[in-house]
């Protein structure tokens, strides 16, 4: 059984949904408890359903779900402070943008539609009760060696999924992290142009 969520609502501006507000990134995961599978399959259900220029829908992901060669894998192509704690994550997904077609025309939209997939992806995951961390510290290249990735297919990020663990677990530095204020640039700061 995993150690309770911490309340982690975002203070916002102005109303969001709660599954918006709710959804946090943190690094305490439960490293015994497999991955609810039903769980799993809604959230990459809701990235299949991800809008994207023209239907082109140029993502993948590689899953790979702890106890597997595979998660080794993407554990060992992760930077050593990511290695540190998202070992623990039920699952370890790769993000993979196809950024060129097959007869090599670029896709220009790739990275923007990925994006709105993993966001699709996380959101969903935090509605099941999942959580979700995205890290950007990892080798991309030794992602496409493992999994034969052809040139026209990009690894882009990692991200960790899985139920809440022990903060205790973590080091003192990621404790202090996992239960710092949440803080976002004002609106006033993020919009450069309105009329």
């Amino acid at each position: 059984m995993s150690t309770p969520t911490l309340v982690r609502t975002a203070p916002t501006e102005h109303p969001v949904l709660e599954v918006l507000a709710e959804r946090w990134s943190p690094r305490a995961f439960d490293a015994e408890n497999a991955i609810d599978e039903a769980k799993l399959a809604a959230s990459l259900e809701a990235a299949r359903w991800t809008p994207s220029a023209n239907n082109s829908q140029p993502w993948r992901f590689i899953v790979a779900r702890r106890g597997t060669a595979l998660h080794a894998q993407v554990v060992d192509a992760l930077v050593g402070f990511n290695q540190a704690w998202a070992v623990n994550a039920a699952v370890l997904v790769v993000a993979v943008a196809e950024t060129a077609t097959e007869d090599g025309t670029p896709i220009t939209h790739a990275l923007y539609d990925l994006g709105q997939a993993v966001a699709h992806f996380s959101v969903q995951a935090h509605h099941e009760g999942l959580l979700v961390h995205q890290m950007s510290g990892f080798d991309p290249e030794a992602v496409r060696e493992f999994a034969d990735l052809e040139p026209r297919f990009s690894a882009v990020t990692v991200f960790a999924v899985g139920e809440f663990g022990d903060v205790t677990a973590l080091p003192e530095v990621l404790q202090q992290r996992e239960t710092a204020p949440r803080v976002r640039r004002p609106i006033a700061e993020t919009v450069i142009l309105s009329a």
